[in-house]
């Protein structure tokens, strides 16, 4: 299917590696002008060599500075911004009952500062050229808190409630807000947090097997294309039927 977004200008945060690369990669593949960024300049280069035609920033989009000073160099390198995805590394494992205000707020400035002032920064340009997309990942964490995960529990919900505001906000302008809230997919980050117990992972999924990260990047470049221009506020789970839907 062509998702008619050939020659749009794309920004993908956090995509040297693991779902925002493959996210970067369907947005390549479907003709897009791509800007993808990381921290480590090694993985990034090594990224970039993967995906003709994008251009890379190293930045770290976990603090103001980091994602402010990303979106303006991308920016400044498209000429503009048509489709913003926001994304970032995960926070430390830990438990409710002895979270501390610093790893909360390490957590906040990570996923939810980035994700407000990536989007603070396009929105408008969006709303004034009547036509845009973002879309935020979260995590399947968001419909059912996981345990000792209460760092990313707390804050990527706060992400999803932040999205579904803006997009009520911009509905009719012709941008449209959307998250997707992945599972287990076989990426690096999962392949960590699970260690030898890669089997038992993916046989406690209802389809069976880990998630293809190539097959989640299909999805948000889906909700990045012309054909998804109905689809608003949305918060999709990309999760092989892990988790039920949003109450």
């Amino acid at each position: 299917m062509d998702l008619g977004i050939a020659g749009k200008r794309a920004v993908v945060a956090a995509s040297s590696s693991g779902l925002g690369f493959a996210t970067a990669k369907a947005l390549v593949n479907e003709g897009c002008d791509v800007v993808i960024c990381g921290r480590d300049p090694h993985r990034l280069v090594a990224a970039a060599n993967e995906l003709p035609g994008a251009h890379a920033i190293q930045a770290d989009v976990s603090t103001l500075d980091g994602a402010t000073s990303f979106i303006a160099r991308a920016h400044e390198h498209l000429g503009g911004v048509d489709i913003l995805v926001t994304n970032s590394g995960g926070p430390p494992r830990g438990q409710a009952r002895v979270l501390g205000a610093a790893e909360l707020g390490d957590a906040v400035d990570l996923m939810l500062q980035s994700a407000v002032t990536m989007c603070t920064a396009v929105i408008d340009e969006m709303v004034d050229r009547g036509w845009g997309r973002i879309v935020g990942v979260t995590s399947k964490s968001v419909r059912e808190p996981m345990s000792d995960m209460v760092l990313s529990n707390t804050v990527r919900a706060a992400v999803t409630s932040y999205l579904k505001t803006l997009a009520l906000e911009v509905a009719r302008s012709g941008v449209t807000v959307n998250t997707v809230q992945p599972g287990s997919h076989r990426t690096s980050r999962l392949l960590d947090l699970v260690g030898d117990n890669v089997d038992a992972a993916a046989a406690a999924i209802p389809v069976g097997h880990l998630g293809d990260p190539d097959d989640f990047g299909a999805v948000v470049a889906f909700l990045c294309g012309e054909h998804a221009g109905f689809i608003t506020g949305a918060a999709i789970a990309v999760d092989g039927g892990e988790t039920g839907s949003l109450q």
